[in-house]
């Protein structure tokens, strides 16, 4: 690693610390109903929404309402992506005039982008049409986020309010997450990366003649627009099919690192935000910290990994599909990023970094994407993680389990475990099947350890709603779609009607004054505690799987042994 590079990730982390409590201020004071500087701006579009809506803003629900109407609002856009693929032949803005989308294939994308994961097993370019990428996919990355938002808020609400069983009003927080928060930050990053060169037009496809000669399809299109949104919401969903390793996603440096930032940008903020409405900002410092050790780990431990020389490899760096652009560092630092924080957007291939440093991409997904994980999600995420730790400290030392003020019973105990094993389940599940079956086993790319990595990397994305891929499997046949579609359901949903019914429950419960005896979850023992209790649960689960992946693999490649 050179300065420059130990300078760049020192900047990351300055910027990334500093900016927290700043948009972590402003998204506060949003989603209290304070006055904020957007509101002279989009105030009367929030209005107009309601009203066009029948919405009342100030009516809250319960938490059965809040989750029925949730559920009904993703409900309503998975179909309306779904049809749009069926019919794309038929829809305007389509000048490469592309066909029909098959069903498998528009099942799985309708799915991806509801659930927030942006999962693509198809070239976004010889695919999907303009109007289909925009009103379609566009339009799901911003309100799959805001649905995350939606439910973080209505946890917050079940925690710091008392004897109630209101959480607030779904469409309200919907309306304002996307108005207020994430649609300003993506015009004005928009704006910044027209300017660094990223595309944003409707022209036809250009096609021109290459230095050899030879004619080449140059695509077109509204790129900037998606790619904004794609970084901000955690979506990951590339226009282009090599996602942001293409020069009209990802054109300059500037651009690279921006992107990357936006990626973490809004997970961070919100673990001020959540400070500031449970009433202790060191609430939220805390949480805030144990994602940074983990995410530190993480880098640095693949940092380790990619730059450590192989004699097999003539003591070489491996730069197979790396991003020659920018560098190994750049490509590390976007890896680990982007697994963290359920994002899924990448600037060089998965399937080729070194096996630990794949391994730990994979771990980050494995271990619920809580390492700041996607935009609401993440945090609601750990919250999950922060209970069962307040249980288990609660069974060490013989006290009845608290977490600011409000006890912990067996029902909030028993619904963070199902939020646990749902994705697990559908990882080591859906990985064994795939693993034993000639369905799975036609789309691999490679043999022997790396073939499973692609498998396990594949339901753990779908099944942490992260969407990146190894790259080495070709995931778009009837199988996979399916099996991936169902897989992206249970991760995603799996866990936020859990969540919304632990936020029912707390907020009926009265808050216990603080006392000398009161077990603190906001210092550095419980950091300790709850990063332990993460990693445990992870590798319990999934230990096994990863010695016969990427720990085999690396054995096997330090030996000379290559897949």
């Amino acid at each position: 690693m050179t300065a420059q590079d130990f300078i760049q990730i020192f900047l990351f982390f300055a910027l990334l610390i500093g900016l927290t409590p700043v948009l972590g201020n402003y998204m506060y004071t949003v989603f209290t109903g304070k006055k904020h500087i957007m509101l002279p701006v989009f105030g009367w579009l929030e209005k107009l929404a309601y009203k066009s809506c029948g919405i009342d803003p100030a009516e809250e629900t319960n938490w059965k309402s809040y989750t029925f109407g949730l559920l009904m609002f993703n409900l309503i856009g998975f179909i309306f992506v779904f049809l749009m693929q069926l019919f794309q032949a038929h829809l305007p803005l389509n000048p490469a005039n592309l066909p029909n989308v098959s069903w498998h294939s528009a099942f799985n994308t309708a799915v991806s982008f509801m659930t927030n994961t942006n999962w693509q097993g198809y070239a976004g370019e010889t695919t999907l049409s303009y109007f289909v990428q925009m009103l379609g996919l566009t339009v799901q990355n911003f309100v799959s986020a805001a649905t995350g938002i939606a439910v973080l808020l209505a946890l917050i609400r079940g925690i710091s309010r008392k004897t109630t069983d209101k959480l607030g009003n779904f469409w309200t927080d919907l309306t304002r997450s996307t108005l207020y928060i994430l649609l300003p930050l993506s015009i004005l990053f928009a704006v910044v990366l027209v300017g660094q060169g990223v595309v944003q037009n409707f022209k036809t496809y250009e096609t021109v003649q290459t230095l050899q000669g030879a004619p080449q399809i140059i695509p077109m299109g509204p790129a900037a627009s998606q790619i904004v949104i794609k970084q901000l919401g955690t979506n990951g969903g590339g226009f282009f099919n090599a996602n942001s390793s293409h020069p009209f996603e990802n054109p300059t440096p500037l651009s690279n690192f921006l992107e990357m930032l936006s990626i973490l940008l809004i997970p961070a903020a919100l673990t001020y935000t959540y400070g500031k409405m449970v009433g202790s900002t060191r609430q939220g410092w805390t949480i805030f910290t144990a994602m940074m050790i983990l995410f530190v780990a993480g880098l640095s431990i693949s940092l380790c990994a990619e730059y450590s020389a192989n004699p097999i490899f003539g003591h070489l760096h491996l730069m197979e599909g790396k991003e020659t652009r920018f560098g190994i560092t750049n490509s590390i630092l976007w890896s680990t990023a982007t697994t963290s924080a359920s994002s899924g957007s990448v600037n060089a291939m998965h399937d080729s970094l070194s096996p630990i440093a794949g391994m730990i991409a994979m771990i980050n997904i494995m271990l619920g994407e809580v390492i700041f994980g996607g935009v609401g999600a993440g945090l609601y995420g750990i919250i999950i993680f922060i209970i069962i730790t307040v249980f288990i400290a609660g069974l060490m030392v013989g006290r009845t389990p608290e977490y600011l003020g409000k006890k912990i019973e067996a029902f909030e105990v028993q619904m963070a475990i199902i939020a646990v094993l749902a994705p697990n389940l559908v990882i080591q599940l859906f990985s064994a099947w795939a693993s034993v079956s000639s369905y799975g086993l036609s789309s691999l790319n490679n043999a022997g350890p790396h073939g499973l990595s692609e498998i396990l990397y594949a339901y753990s994305s779908a099944a942490g709603n992260n969407g990146s891929a190894f790259a080495g499997l070709n995931a778009n046949t009837v199988f996979y779609n399916l099996t991936l579609g169902f897989g992206m359901l249970i991760g995603r949903f799996g866990i936020i009607i859990p969540v919304l019914a632990i936020a029912g429950t707390m907020a009926k419960k009265k808050i216990t004054p603080l006392s000398a005896g009161t077990f603190r979850t906001d210092n550095w023992l419980f950091i300790g505690l709850l990063i332990a209790v993460i990693l445990i649960i992870g590798g319990l689960t999934h230990f096994p799987a990863l010695s016969l992946g990427p720990v085999m693999e690396h054995l096997q490649m330090n030996s000379g042994v290559t897949f």
